[in-house]
């Protein structure tokens, strides 16, 4: 043999364990990155949900202490609202949030012991949130 055919047949060799080694790490790494958005994607949702969840519990409760108290009573929450909620609606002893997920649109409902009334809008930001007594209900806007 002479040696440029050795020489020929080492690239060969080398290259042909390059192309092995990158298609291992493509192997390992593309599942890696698929699930890493998958989990990254299902924790935003789950994180807007218990924002929006703690935001419901709050002006929930408030509203059943202002009911207690009595009119005139009122007091202002100052709450940041996440993106993603597309509608508030409060009516009927409860405070229902309808929020964009993944997966299509997920209804966070807050059930309160006292009538509530009212409408709270529904874009992210901060929310100067008005609650107050009416005697027979509370009133909740912004």
């Amino acid at each position: 043999m002479n040696a440029i055919a050795i020489l020929g047949e080492t690239k060969a060799q080398v290259s042909m364990e390059y192309l092995i080694i990158v298609g291992f790490v493509a192997v390992i790494v593309i599942p890696m990155i698929l699930i890493f958005y998958t989990y990254a994607d299902r924790t935003e949702d789950e994180i807007i949900s218990n924002q929006v969840q703690k935001i419901g519990l709050k002006v929930g409760d408030t509203a059943e202490a202002m009911y207690y108290l009595g009119e005139p009573s009122r007091t202002k929450i100052r709450s940041y609202f996440p993106k993603n909620i597309n509608n508030i609606t409060v009516g009927n002893n409860e405070i229902v949030f309808i929020i964009h997920t993944k997966e299509g649109l997920d209804h966070v409902v807050i059930y309160t012991t006292v009538p509530v009334q009212g409408s709270l809008d529904s874009h992210s930001g901060y929310h100067n949130i008005n609650i107050r007594s009416r005697g027979s209900y509370v009133e909740i806007t912004d």
